[in-house]
């Protein structure tokens, strides 16, 4: 596994604290395991978006697990992250639909726009690109998720407009 040598400061609030009991009360005594994904957005949510060794090993310490069962988990899914990565994640899917409608010169445009590369943050920590598996919109090809959104049937001129949108503010990236 990937370890991340920056620092990140752990701040388990009141309130995510109450959030993550709340979740793990969904569930029986001996199974508070199964409350680990949620949690893990929760902690990731309440962390600039990024978990460290030390943060995932505080997840295990709540859950009463392994810190590798935190791990298999965290280096599984694309939906947890293992570094700090830019504010606006442009997760695009990179799944046959969407690569026949163009989605990998949209990657490319959009990675050109920013002047990085795929997975790199812009060094004011504002974007990432990132290609990701079947988001389940195949309907809607070319597209990508942003925070909890999607945004489909890219193009270019909507590439522009969302870059322009999230450097004026303009962007939700949670629905809660």
């Amino acid at each position: 596994m990937e370890k991340t040598h920056i620092k990140q400061e752990i701040k388990m609030t009141e309130s995510l604290m109450a959030r993550i009991n709340e979740l793990i009360s969904h569930y029986p005594d001996d199974k508070r395991k199964s409350a680990l994904l949620p949690v893990l957005h929760e902690v990731q949510d309440a962390h600039d978006n990024w978990l460290s060794i030390e943060l995932q090993d505080k997840v295990a310490e709540i859950l009463h697990i392994k810190p590798i069962e935190v791990y298999e988990v965290v280096s599984f899914y694309t939906m947890y992250n293992r570094r700090p990565v830019g504010k606006f994640m442009f997760e695009f899917c990179q799944t046959s639909p969407c690569c026949l409608n163009g989605v990998e010169d949209l990657m490319d445009y959009t990675c050109n726009k920013l002047g990085v590369k795929v997975g790199e943050p812009t060094p004011d920590g504002l974007f990432e690109v990132r290609g990701v598996e079947c988001l389940g919109a195949c309907g809607y090809a070319p597209m990508m998720q942003l925070g909890d959104f999607y945004q489909e049937h890219l193009t270019k001129e909507k590439i522009d407009q969302l870059v322009f949108d999230c450097k004026e503010g303009k962007i939700t990236l949670h629905d809660k």
